[in-house]
């Protein structure tokens, strides 16, 4: 059995258009162990949320297969895919995504307690304190600065203890400094808790971070990092 915690085989995906087919992803393949980490870049239109899209099971291939935390998602229907993704995943977006109606604490409580976990607000005032923001607990998003904000996000990413966490540009709201806090909280908390990271930058620098790297142009793999 494999020890892999994600794979892609031969993935590719085909969208309708006014001139016909689009090929937005031809043929890529990929395979991570437990708490590797790895940054997809490439210019605006290269396939890189696509391709995010795809491993998250957000979506599915035209072609090809992703197996996620040993379940193979193209067998699966719409609810078996959100399932898999309660169990297994965590996201962290660009534009934060956090609720307005609820205060930070509550905002990373949300997945514990749609799971039913008894100890979400102990878990998460752990967590927010990890990433230094006990004394915010009661603030609501419009009190936070944007930084302060995507560390409420990645608490609530993490909160669950994630198989696999997916970054979509985490960075990409924040000043250069802000943003650098950012990704060493995010390093952090990946090597703490030997999450998989799956992270989708323009930041070189955060990119070069990841133990791998591929880089996509026009839907193609064009080049790979390997440690």
């Amino acid at each position: 059995m494999s020890s892999s915690i994600l794979t892609a085989q031969n993935l590719s995906k085909v969208v309708p258009s006014a001139e016909g087919e689009l090929a937005i992803l031809h043929d890529l393949c990929l395979e991570l162990q437990p708490g590797d980490s790895l940054a997809i870049v490439g210019s605006s239109g290269s396939g890189k949320s696509t391709l995010l899209g795809l491993l998250a099971g957000l979506d599915l291939p035209s072609s090809g297969r992703v197996a996620l935390a040993g379940h193979e998602l193209d067998k699966l229907d719409e609810d078996q895919r959100a399932r898999v993704r309660a169990e297994h995943v965590g996201f962290v977006f660009q534009s934060f995504q956090l609720l307005d109606s609820l205060n930070a604490l509550e905002n990373v409580m949300l997945p514990l307690e749609l799971e039913g976990q008894r100890d979400a607000r102990e878990r998460a005032r752990s967590l927010l304190e990890r990433v230094g923001l006990g004394q915010r607990l009661n603030h609501y998003p419009r009190q936070l600065s944007g930084g302060e904000q995507q560390r409420v996000a990645i608490a609530r990413a993490f909160v669950a203890a994630p198989a696999v966490l997916f970054a979509d540009e985490p960075t990409g709201n924040l000043d250069s400094h802000t943003g650098e806090r950012i990704s060493d909280l995010l390093f952090e908390l990946n090597q703490e808790r030997g999450a998989t990271l799956v992270l989708v930058t323009h930041d070189e620098r955060l990119a070069h971070r990841c133990r791998r790297l591929i880089r996509l142009e026009c839907g193609r793999l064009v080049d790979r990092v390997e440690p």
